[in-house]
């Protein structure tokens, strides 16, 4: 899959004020003694298998990821406390394949000269929306090794629970993120809310990244 136009809008929150929300079987990790929470808007195309063309009626989407991070058994990932996409087969698929918290939305994401505008409201239970309007504002710069930005951004792994609380966990291989610096107009925020968490008090750290090339195994018993 291509993964096009993304903003990772970052907040740094306490362990304690995720902990609840997270497995007892992975360790938060923190960076500078805070534990993060990222709100991602994005786009999807090219959606298939390795083995397929792309999949039709599934060929492109919007989609809204709540995420956090990870560690279990020495390895590094992203755990994701809610997804929202608008499609009711692709929602269906993740949960059941890949266990995955996917909520039906209604998302929609377009371009506007160099700006981005994300609208993203789930169609069931307590209020989850982002609308927000973002863009780049400088050069790329790959993350390096030891900073925030590659705290936050370089994970080839994720994590999961399904239904019985059993661990799982999947490999996610692209190039390094081509992450610039980002501004965003953020009219509404209700994602962290709507978990219980809390709004973040201060400023999000703000990346864009125009485009990656994605592929995410199958996930297996962690």
């Amino acid at each position: 899959m291509l993964w096009h136009d993304l903003l990772f809008a970052h907040w740094p929150v306490s362990v304690e004020a995720l902990r609840e929300h997270v497995p007892e079987g992975l360790e938060i990790e923190t960076f500078d003694g805070s534990a993060w929470i990222g709100v991602v808007p994005f786009r999807m195309t090219e959606i298939g298998t390795r083995w397929t063309r792309p999949l039709p009626g599934l060929r492109a989407f919007a989609e809204t990821n709540l995420r956090t991070y990870v560690r279990h058994g020495g390895k590094s990932g992203v755990y994701f406390l809610s997804l929202d996409a608008p499609h009711w087969l692709a929602v269906m698929t993740a949960r059941w394949v890949f266990h995955l918290p996917y909520h039906l939305a209604a998302v929609e994401s377009k371009c506007c000269g160099e700006a981005v505008e994300h609208r993203s409201v789930r169609r069931k239970g307590p209020r989850a929306e982002l609308v927000a309007r973002y863009w780049p504002t400088g050069n790329v710069t790959p993350a390096r090794e030891g900073t925030l930005d590659y705290f936050l951004a370089e994970r080839y792994r994720l994590f999961t629970t399904d239904r019985r609380g059993k661990l799982w966990t999947a490999r996610i291989r692209h190039a390094p993120w081509p992450l610039q610096p980002a501004e965003a107009e953020i009219e509404s925020n209700t994602l962290v809310a709507a978990m219980g968490i809390g709004e973040p008090e201060v400023e999000p750290v703000l990346r864009f990244s125009k485009l990656v090339h994605a592929v995410v195994w199958m996930p297996e018993r962690a």
